[in-house]
């Protein structure tokens, strides 16, 4: 397995609606590896093939780890999602602002409101049909990375153009603010 290089802005991959995804081969196989590898060194719960400069539409997404009562990660109990060809075939009205962030965005966060709920079609990594029912910050990272493959960058969904900061911003302005440090803290690091 290889880390890729994430592409940042103003690369103009990231502002292209990708093509399908065709065929399943081991060329696929290795490229979802190294995608999820990639993802994991840089940090990330989240990484689109757009942002390893890929024209695909293909991305791997990894939950939020649950914690133990002493706050430690609990070993194991994050899923790891591979979508292919997604589509969000619903999504509830009731919608959550939350912070967001971005590898292909590095330095900063910004404020996104999104739906609680969404349903997805899509396929697996070698092609079956899936469907997820998903809430809360998955949801939220499934919808930041299907975004990514309609050309879509969460900075184009901020509540407010002032809700975007640098990350020393971002501290410098909630540092005190304990809600808003508890959701920076699970900001989607995507």
């Amino acid at each position: 397995m290889s880390i890729l290089e994430i592409v940042t802005l103003p690369n103009a991959i990231l502002r292209q609606k990708v093509r399908p995804v065709t065929q399943f081969d081991d060329e696929l196989q290795t490229l979802i590896d190294d995608m999820i590898e990639t993802m994991r060194s840089a940090n990330g719960v989240g990484l689109a093939a757009p942002q390893i400069g890929e024209n695909r539409q293909l991305a791997v997404i990894e939950s939020l780890p649950e914690y133990d009562e002493d706050d430690n990660e609990i070993p194991d109990s994050r899923d790891l999602f591979v979508i292919v060809n997604p589509d969000i075939v619903w999504n509830s009205r009731d919608t959550e602002d939350g912070i967001e962030g971005c590898l292909s965005i590095p330095g900063y966060l910004g404020e996104v409101e999104r739906p609680l709920s969404i349903r997805v079609r899509a396929q697996d990594r070698y092609g079956k049909k899936i469907k997820l029912k998903l809430g809360g910050w998955t949801a939220r990272i499934f919808q930041h990375e299907i975004d990514h493959l309609n050309g879509v960058l969460y900075i184009d969904k901020l509540t407010a153009p002032e809700n975007l900061w640098t990350e020393e911003e971002f501290h410098a302005q909630f540092d005190g603010d304990d809600d808003t440090k508890a959701e920076a803290a699970t900001a989607v690091p995507e």
